[in-house]
């Protein structure tokens, strides 16, 4: 008897060691079961944009794997005979445990034994918690997913009756598929097998619709092999006190027509033939979701303000007002809708205000008129961006003293780390700094970065609202950060405003029920992170990578113009072409597109980020500035310009010194107007243009990350050997240069600017490109203020 004690206590305190170790495996990052109240709220809240005009309604929703239903029935709406037909045929001991049916589970576990199978024993509330909150576990058949099960089921139970319970599961089951959509949901399926409301259904109907749930798809193809489950189902309802023996004979014998079967009926229920003749007409009866105006905006939405204010206020009738405005929205979703995408690619677009942050439009997959699927590539999408980085470091280089005018070697590095150029080529020439971005050139740049420092960088990019890899050395340069349209959009902001980050936000104030202010945003706080005269410089270089080259000389941002407009932006593109950018301002509005494969891999050759999201994005931005007045951007005191080598370049009046220069505290001057502007433009500047070239030799580092590739250049016509004194001929733009005066200072680049250096057969200078890589990133939203 000792021993047996011993035995016993053993094994007691193996359990709970077991127990604790599940726990602090599994159990400490659980998900509120209070997502599953939704089905309390019957209030309507009414979403206005920032004209407030009607947006939309927000009406409570559930999950159920990578579906929504969004068409919630109370139980009262539900036919009795269905409910309870659900209980007897799922769990038939709901009503009697606790969540967790450890009479079942005994049974699961004698199954997974001897079968191998761990399916089996599973409660409704078990099911309700797999269905909605473990649904990212889909259907593993792990430990993991059964403790967690477990565990929520108790604390669901602890919080919610019965009846809420049961609820929740006859919206969230997947009876199978409706072509255009899931069958999700009582309500759709009794649409979509019998054509009738759900509190229509009868007690054969509501049998039939019971046996299906395991397995719809298999089960409805096959209505003679299942018919005896019906059978069985009655007859446990009887056992069970649900139904009568005569409403069960009586609902054996009548006659049911699932939709597209054709079925001849017998006495006492007998059938003499059964035929699928129209398997289609299941799809006929569960209508494709249309789709919702502000569909991404509004599910971006909905999330933040409900972290704010609880599910309660948000779904409890009211006004929120937010910061969408419908005609920039349609115009994005008018071009998700026309993009010309390659197969099986997806998108992102956000646009929004650069002078407070305020998110105007969110679209985030591609859209085909029907529902789009719940995922928002706009927000929730970390891809790497490639060379739409690349302005970011130039103006760092810029606020540290460097001009556009300055050179850096295009030639490979020594040491482990060998990024490339587009097609692996380089000139071996010093190039300006205005060359290398115009044509997205990878060794300038890295060697820039090397100069100007990557732990700086790294610092300037967390001050735009990101999150740079740890250690990602010189590939940083080009494009190893992962990011959101809607992130990279506010990093861009900046350019137009001056030098000012905001977060972004979406809504301004929420209303309850009784019109009392419930939530009001802070007032939009801005970080300085340029002064203005460095934010102008690198505006000025994006504007020139739209401006100076056409589409014959292979212009990145050639296709982004807008007529009639001022347009600023980079293309970005991933190693094996797994992403393309194009990320973008006007002086009013600011955006950015990605396109890519929504689980990574590499889109096809021909794939250009200049000819595939500079369109998206010209269209989207082209659209919400229909029928607006045409603005400038706002260049402030201090600046000048002078032609270097044909092309016209902005300079600070005073240089400052090449050090980590500070930005300045925001300026209460006035601006002068943009007509001032353009007449503030001398041919030359106060100081001789100078060489700031950077060491040949690139750090080595003991390992680096992967390097990304070049980006793809718009393909081009060769028209001739190029000039070596012109850094914009050949192959690689987009307008001819028109040959321009001579600035009065004489043009002191190095004289290995006219030199080929290196390798002879790569010394072509209209052979160079942009860059960088992707890898698949982790579903987390930006922080919205």
């Amino acid at each position: 008897m000792r021993v047996f004690f011993r035995i016993l206590l053993l094994l007691l305190v193996l359990t709970g060691l077991a127990a604790a170790g599940m726990w602090y495996a599994w159990g400490r990052d659980l998900p509120s079961v209070d997502d599953l109240d939704v089905l309390e709220f019957s209030g309507t809240t009414r979403v206005y944009d920032r004209q407030n005009k009607l947006v939309a309604t927000l009406t409570p929703t559930l999950t159920s794997g990578q579906s929504v239903n969004r068409d919630l029935l109370p139980l009262a709406q539900i036919s009795s005979w269905a409910r309870w037909a659900v209980v007897t045929s799922e769990d038939r001991r709901f009503y009697d445990h606790g969540g967790v049916d450890l009479i079942g589970i005994g049974r699961g576990l004698l199954k997974g034994i001897f079968q191998n199978d761990l399916e089996g024993g599973s409660s409704i509330t078990q099911q309700v918690v797999k269905n909605t909150l473990l649904s990212n576990l889909k259907s593993a058949r792990t430990a993991e997913r059964k403790f967690k099960e477990a565990v929520l089921a108790y604390q669901l139970e602890n919080q919610f009756t019965k009846d809420q319970i049961l609820n929740a599961y006859l919206n969230v089951i997947y009876w199978g598929d409706g072509g255009k959509s899931d069958i999700i949901g009582i309500s759709a399926a009794a649409q979509a097998y019998f054509r009738k409301s759900a509190s229509q259904l009868n007690l054969a109907e509501s049998a039939y619709l019971a046996t299906l749930i395991p397995a719809p798809n298999t089960r409805y193809k096959d209505f003679l092999g299942y018919r005896p489950l019906m059978k069985d189902l009655l007859a446990r309802m009887v056992q069970d006190g649900r139904a009568t023996q005569a409403q069960a004979d009586a609902a054996w014998r009548q006659p049911i027509y699932p939709s597209g079967w054709r079925v001849g009926w017998g006495a006492n229920g007998q059938v003499l033939s059964a035929k699928l003749e129209r398997p289609q007409s299941l799809f006929d009866n569960t209508p494709a979701a249309q789709q919702p105006r502000a569909f991404h905006f509004m599910q971006a939405l909905e999330q933040f303000l409900a972290g704010q204010i609880g599910r309660k206020a948000l779904y409890g009738g009211g006004k929120v007002y937010a910061t969408v405005d419908l005609t920039d929205q349609q115009a994005a979703e008018r071009a998700s809708l026309n993009a010309q995408l390659p197969d099986g690619a997806t998108l992102g677009i956000a646009l929004l205000d650069p002078s407070n942050g305020e998110v105007r439009a969110l679209v985030g997959q591609k859209l085909t008129g029907s529902r789009p699927t719940d995922w928002n590539n706009a927000v929730q999408a970390r891809r790497q961006v490639g060379s739409s980085i690349k302005p970011l470091l130039y103006t760092l280089a810029l606020s540290q003293g460097w001009k556009q005018s300055d050179t850096v070697l295009d030639s490979p590095l020594t040491g482990e780390y060998q990024p490339q150029n587009y097609d692996g080529r380089w000139t071996g020439r010093q190039v300006t700094l205005r060359y290398a971005l115009d044509h997205s050139l990878n060794l300038p740049t890295v060697r820039l970065g090397q100069e100007v420092g990557m732990d700086k960088f790294a610092d300037k990019l967390r001050e735009l609202g990101m999150t740079p890899p740890a250690d990602a050395g010189l590939s940083l340069s080009i494009g190893t950060l992962e990011s959101s349209p809607l992130q990279m959009a506010a990093a861009y902001a900046p350019f137009a405003n001056g030098g000012n980050y905001f977060a972004p936000s979406l809504v301004r104030r929420v209303e309850d029920a009784r019109g009392a202010v419930i939530y009001t945003r802070p007032a939009p706080t801005p970080t300085r992170v340029w002064d203005t005269q460095t934010a102008w410089l690198g505006l000025d270089m994006i504007r020139g990578v739209v401006d100076d080259l056409d589409r014959f000389q292979g212009g990145l941002g050639y296709n982004a113009r807008i007529e009639g407009r001022q347009v600023a932006g980079k293309t970005g593109t991933t190693n094996d072409i797994k992403d393309l950018w194009f990320v973008g301002t006007t002086p009013t509005l600011t955006g950015a597109v990605w396109v890519g494969k929504q689980a990574s891999g590499s889109l096809p050759a021909w794939a250009y980020s200049g000819t595939i999201p500079a369109p998206i994005w010209q269209q989207a931005v082209a659209g919400s500035l229909e029928g607006t007045p045409a603005s400038a951007f706002k260049e402030p005191p201090g600046i000048e310009y002078a032609v270097v080598r044909r092309v016209n370049m902005a300079f600070r009046i005073q240089p400052v010194t090449k050090q980590d220069a500070q930005p300045q505290p925001p300026s209460s001057e006035p601006q002068p107007s943009a007509d001032q502007a353009s007449t503030n433009q001398p041919p030359t500047i106060s100081s001789p243009v100078t060489q700031s070239p950077v060491p040949a030799t690139a750090v080595d580092p003991a390992t680096q990350p992967t390097y990304p590739q070049p980006e793809d250049l718009v393909p081009a016509t060769p028209d001739g050997a190029a000039d070596p004194s012109v850094d914009f001929q050949g192959n690689q733009g987009e307008v001819q240069i028109v040959p321009q005066p001579e600035p009065s200072f004489p043009d002191t680049a190095p004289t290995q600017d006219d030199q080929s250096q290196g390798n002879p057969a790569q010394n072509d200078p209209s052979q160079n490109g942009p860059a960088s890589q992707d890898q698949p990133a982790p579903p987390e939203a930006p922080p919205f203020n």
